[in-house]
């Protein structure tokens, strides 16, 4: 928040209810898939490929077409402009033109009277292809050196000369899969034809900008012919930050060629087959530490299944190394990170967006290192926080705000964990089939986009001249609470109630250029560019009423009561409509760029975050040696937010991220087989936590400071950041398998996920290395 109104930016913010959370419970929420469908509608469903990697060398399409119900098929012949889908690199096509890159991509596009008619003609295509070798495993990418960029390298000091002279060193090596994103809401689109070959598209997406620059260059329109349109979306987490894109394309491109609206409702099996995932990363390291678990040298390579194409890959592996370090100082480090190629769907962004699998492998060494010491993982974690003269980074941006000692240190205490840890070591010591772990883990998540120009955002304000508000802005909401906070942050400069305040969809015609919702930095960048968009019609209100009624500036005042000028009280209707019948503009645009940020990509140095967010968690587990399940007893949670924008949301935020990161880290499996073929396509064969799988004992509660920096209201972002609090579980899980032979000191050979076949094959491979 902008330094010009002190006193309003630390008021404490109450709790509202998600401005959709009525209709979300009565149905009423209207989704893309709501919006009504004219007798004309087309319905899209796209042709396949069966092979990993191949040249198409013929397509027969002719009983597609002569499908009941089909009115077109588009294959890439028919695309007036650039083939193309991607974010970044130009190398997603809409449909495949000559060589498929895994198995699903598109070829071709169906347009039938009704999605059944569209999806069983698209069945029908006879296609020759020529197989072509195939990279599936991150093995075999890199046995043929397949890589989308070259080896990255982010390092301080020197590793290997620190590691030849530790008085203790250990080495090696663990995976963690990838992750589906299972939002509620599938992938959708619905494109409308206007006059004169503009377009209008409803669309599922986290980045409506980037669909509409995708589209008009598609189509060889200008990006003013495209408008998107996101009111909201039933869950994302990253999924639809670049792969919305292909949907909403394929829509727009059967509108424009047919001039009949469209619409490309995904079916769960496809979209789970044709949309990315989760990096799966692989990891090797090499630690040197002391007696008391300090860590002194870390050489650390991460390996990463980046897909067939390149998508966000680069900027999601970065941020895995910025946070290979956690909230733990590393006097030398080699942080190496390996982008493979496969011919599987391209991985894609993903809630933490490489955090999670960059902070997992220093847990992991974190883990290892007490095993070998025989110490309480607690006890090395603290001797390696960041503190006084340990506060810079490998990247060297220096850790100003640093709360993780004291986040920490107040679990420890309010969590009652070394007290519960001596009753889970009694009760190992008592149950021979049974065994119990407890993990209390740390988290720093830088925030920002660690691609410098994407921290920006716009926001549109109208005040109308009955006193009513109408707020527009370039994030979209998915849930999270990002549109009730901005309406909040524009109701407080106003010292209105926040039913004043009307939100509306995000739309390209109203704030252009937008970055994508993403990087959990939905509420900074927007919330501070309306918060400027309305100071600046209260600035003008201000001015005004002081010429006429006399009074200095200073004098007039916005208050819950009223607008107080000199000695008068007006209500904020009559100060609109006066305002109005003065000739003064209600309307105004506001814009916000973060500050302070800078990096330097080609030396892997610099300042890429605005702020870190910081959290700790305490989760004890039980497993059942016998069958390799477990549960999650209990989880405490201290999180930062800031000084929150609107608490119950934030908590929201961190108990659903806890339980998605939990999710990843125990039960949902990725499956390929070794044609490249997902197995793992419904909800039949992945599991998401369910109900059941929370905790009984779950508590969260919010760390009591606020943002070092003048972010709006000094809050923090809470979007991805609880993510990785669920590690805690799986270091739990951990210390669960080690207790079956408690007298061996080395980790578990346990991956992620922790599924009952792994956990037993821990179990097994630990007591046989006893």
């Amino acid at each position: 928040m902008a330094e010009r109104d002190p006193a309003w930016k630390v008021l404490p913010k109450p709790s509202h209810p998600h401005d959709s959370a009525r209709l979300h419970v009565s149905g009423e929420a209207r989704y893309a898939d709501d919006v009504g469908e004219p007798a004309d509608m087309l319905h899209l469903a796209f042709g396949q490929s069966t092979e990993a990697r191949a040249r198409i060398m013929a397509m027969d399409l002719g009983d597609v077409r002569a499908a009941p119900g089909v009115v077109a098929v588009f294959t890439a012949a028919d695309i007036p402009g650039a083939n193309d889908v991607s974010p970044v690199a130009g190398d997603d096509r809409l449909l495949a033109d000559g060589e498929v890159l895994c198995h699903g991509q598109a070829l071709f596009l169906v347009a039938a009277t009704s999605q059944r008619a569209a999806r069983a003609a698209a069945r029908l295509g006879k296609v020759a292809y020529a197989p072509l070798p195939a990279a599936i495993t991150i093995a075999e990418a890199r046995a043929a050196d397949a890589h989308i960029e070259p080896v990255q390298r982010m390092a301080r000091g020197d590793a290997t000369a620190a590691l030849e002279t530790a008085p203790h060193r250990l080495a090696g090596r663990f995976a963690m899969g990838g992750q589906d994103h299972f939002y509620l809401e599938g992938q959708v689109a619905v494109a409308t034809p206007g006059e004169d070959g503009q377009i209008h598209v409803l669309s599922s997406t986290q980045h409506p900008s980037e669909v509409q620059h995708l589209i008009a260059h598609m189509l060889h329109l200008s990006s003013a012919d495209v408008t998107l349109e996101v009111r909201r979306m039933g869950g994302a987490f990253g999924g639809k930050e670049t792969q919305a894109a292909l949907f909403a394309a394929a829509a727009a491109l059967v509108a424009h060629r047919t001039g009949r609206p469209a619409k490309f409702r995904c079916d769960r099996d496809d979209d789970m087959v044709m949309t990315g995932k989760r990096h799966e990363f692989e990891v090797d390291y090499e630690v040197g530490f002391d007696g008391e678990g300090r860590l002194l040298a870390l050489s650390l390579h991460l390996a990463s299944r980046c897909g067939a194409t390149v998508d966000l890959s680069p900027a999601i592996n970065d941020r895995a190394m910025f946070h290979a370090d956690n909230c733990y100082y590393l006097p030398d480090v080699a942080v190496i990170s390996e982008r493979l190629k496969t011919n599987t769907v391209s991985a894609t962004a993903f809630r933490g967006f490489g955090g999670p699998q960059g902070m997992l492998a220093i847990e992991r060494v974190i883990d290892a290192v007490a095993a070998h010491l025989g110490l309480d993982p607690l006890d090395v974690r603290v001797a390696n926080l960041y503190g006084p003269g340990r506060e810079t980074t490998p990247y060297e941006m220096v850790v100003a705000d640093n709360v993780a000692p004291q986040i920490v240190a107040r679990l420890r205490e309010t969590a009652r964990y070394d007290e519960r840890a001596r009753a889970v070591a009694a009760f190992n010591a008592a149950n021979p089939v049974l065994k119990k772990g407890i993990a209390l883990t740390p988290v720093k998540f830088g925030i920002s986009f660690t691609t410098t120009h994407l921290n920006q955002a716009g926001a549109l304000v109208h005040l109308y001249a009955d006193g009513s508000i109408q707020v527009n802005h370039g994030g979209t909401e998915m849930g999270q609470g990002l549109y009730v906070k901005v309406a909040q942050v524009v109701a407080d400069v106003f010292a209105v109630p926040l039913e004043t305040v009307r939100i509306t969809a995000t739309r390209t015609d109203k704030v252009p250029n937008t970055s994508a919702t993403a990087a959990s930095s939905g509420a900074d960048l927007n919330g501070m560019a309306a918060y400027n968009a309305a100071t600046a019609i209260r600035e003008r209100l201000t001015a005004f009423l002081a010429r006429t009624y006399g009074v200095a500036e200073g004098a007039v005042h916005f208050t819950p009561g009223g607008v107080l000028v000199g000695g008068e009280t007006l209500t904020f209707g009559q100060v609109a409509r006066k305002a109005h019948i003065g000739r003064i503009s209600l309307s105004a645009t506001g814009y916000y760029a973060t500050p302070g940020i800078e990096y330097d990509r080609s030396v892997f140095k610099g300042r890429p975050f605005y702020y870190f967010a910081y959290g700790a968690a305490v989760s004890e587990v039980v497993i059942d040696t016998l069958t390799g399940e477990h549960r999650v007893l209990a989880v405490d949670i201290l999180h930062d937010v800031g000084r929150s924008l609107n608490p119950v949301i934030d908590v929201g935020q961190i108990e659903g991220g806890f339980l998605q990161g939990q999710g990843w880290l125990t039960t949902e499996e990725l499956v390929y087989d070794e044609r490249g073929r997902l197995l793992t396509h419904s909800p039949a064969t992945y599991k998401i936590p369910t109900a059941s799988d929370r905790a009984k004992h779950f508590t969260v509660t919010l760390w009591d400071g606020e943002n070092a920096e003048p972010t709006i209201n000094r809050s923090k972002a809470v979007g991805e950041p609880p993510f990785m609090l669920a590690i805690s579980v799986f270091s739990a899980l951990n210390r669960a398998v080690a207790a079956t032979a408690p007298d061996r000191r080395a980790i578990p050979p346990l991956d992620a996920p922790a599924t009952p076949e792994r956990i037993l094959s821990a179990i097994a491979g630990h007591r046989g290395g006893a």
